[in-house]
């Protein structure tokens, strides 16, 4: 129970990041944890750490800005399952998990991290923008839930669960708001001149 924790952890950082977390993971714990992420095996780790330090800093620096926002937003909404994947049979595969749940634990991170893009990209355009404390937030909570993941994955996987439970509650206040403007919309056209 505790690795599925720790996998859903490692997944909701990826919901927020994509290269990040992955840098955290292979600064954290060297080459040989790279070695059990699917697809990044495959390349040399020189090349996966060049390649995900600069995706890092740009992600770090386009996040505060509208256009580096809106630009992430695309490539996230892409990549973010992918890496939520990756992450979670990562951090299952480091610890001692069934290999034949591995793929149920790759699928479930993927929904998880494609879950949380998708509410920050419906914030993104409800608030024509995240706001700069929002933006700080995310980079701090997406390391804080790859540290959470090895340190101490009972709480992260607890906060991972929070952050589902609140990306639920906000997609439903978002699709209130949306069919309340659409309502009011209709009205002001259907009013007579």
């Amino acid at each position: 129970m505790i690795e599925i924790l720790a996998a859903l952890s490692a997944s909701a950082s990826a919901g927020m990041r994509i290269a990040l977390p992955l840098l955290v993971i292979g600064l954290l714990h060297g080459d040989r944890l790279w070695s059990s992420v699917p697809l990044l095996s495959a390349i040399p780790p020189q090349i996966v750490l060049g390649v995900l330090v600069s995706w890092s800093l740009f992600e770090l620096f386009a996040s505060k800005r509208l256009l580096g926002q809106r630009v992430l937003q695309n490539f996230q909404l892409l990549l973010s399952p992918l890496a939520g994947a990756m992450m979670g049979v990562a951090i299952a595969s480091a610890t001692d998990f069934p290999v034949s749940i591995l793929a149920l634990i790759g699928l479930v991170g993927g929904l998880l991290a494609l879950v949380l893009q998708l509410v920050t990209a419906g914030w993104f355009f409800r608030l024509r923008g995240i706001p700069l404390w929002a933006v700080l937030l995310q980079d701090a909570l997406c390391v804080s839930l790859v540290l959470f993941a090895f340190e101490a994955p009972k709480e992260g996987g607890i906060i991972a669960l929070l952050l589902l439970w609140l990306a639920i509650r906000s997609s439903k206040e978002w699709y209130r708001w949306y069919i309340k403007r659409r309502q009011l919309q209709l009205d002001a056209d259907n009013r007579p001149d």
